[in-house]
């Protein structure tokens, strides 16, 4: 999965260890978004994060602990080898998030209760940084740091749920409406098979398979089974269709 890759890809710059976190808590963020759950601490991890790969990138070292804010409001104002991409654009927009964070009252419900357009500002502003620093530490692979950037900015959808290694079509249908749900949203990226039955694991595999075939048959979708299957300009018609439809219901 693609996730997997972009750790991957970071972990040629950075320790593994962050790497790993700021991916994985970036795709927690995105599951209490598409969940509205309100009960996580993962932005101040994710603010958290940032600050180590930052603090990386500057020294190839970082604190196990580090002063979040301190390290943010600061940033801006010293000497850094930094570009003022990070050391300006991307230390504001961490510290707006790690303000909502502490002082919003994102963690449990309030009294007047702006918690979830905050969380939503949050995602937007994690996926925002994690592409900068994507963008800054793959900067020499132009075609894979677009790949993978693309993978980030994927817009959250009250359809389909990311967990990840997996997405889930959240809305009930036929089959043949549920892959085209799910083919949109990996779109343009060709899907392997045995992702595809994974996806759609609520359902017996020769009702998937028959589905594919079904589809492929229709010119709704182009592929084979080793290089994956996509969407034709067809089947994309057809699949906004069926999102405008369920979205109205």
């Amino acid at each position: 999965m693609i996730h997997s890759e972009l750790i991957e890809q970071l972990k040629t710059f950075i320790p593994s260890s962050l790497a790993s976190d700021i991916v994985k808590i970036f795709l927690q963020i995105r599951s209490d978004v598409s969940t509205e759950t309100l009960e996580r601490s993962t932005p101040g991890k994710f603010v958290e994060t940032v600050v180590q790969i930052l603090q990386f990138m500057e020294t190839t070292q970082y604190e196990q602990s580090p002063k979040v804010d301190d390290y943010l409001r600061t940033l801006e104002s010293r000497q850094s080898n930094l570009s003022d991409d990070l050391r300006i654009s991307l230390s504001r927009v961490a510290r707006a998030i790690y303000t909502l964070r502490n002082k919003r009252n994102i963690a449990h419900k309030g009294g007047v209760d702006p918690n979830i357009y905050d969380l939503r500002f949050i995602y937007s502003a994690s996926q925002w940084m994690l592409s900068e620093i994507t963008r800054h530490l793959l900067s020499t692979d132009i075609g894979t740091t677009s790949k993978l950037i693309e993978y980030i900015q994927i817009p959250i959808s009250p359809l389909v749920e990311d967990f990840g290694d997996k997405r889930l079509v959240l809305i009930g249908g036929t089959a043949e409406e549920e892959l085209l749900t799910l083919l949109f949203h990996y779109f343009p990226h060709p899907v392997l098979q045995s992702q595809i039955h994974k996806d759609m694991d609520r359902r017996a595999n020769s009702t998937v398979s028959n589905t594919m075939t079904a589809t492929y048959n229709k010119r709704l979708v182009e592929g084979d089974r080793h290089k994956g299957y996509k969407l034709t300009s067809l089947g994309y018609r057809h699949a906004v269709d069926i999102i405008k439809e369920k979205l109205q219901a």
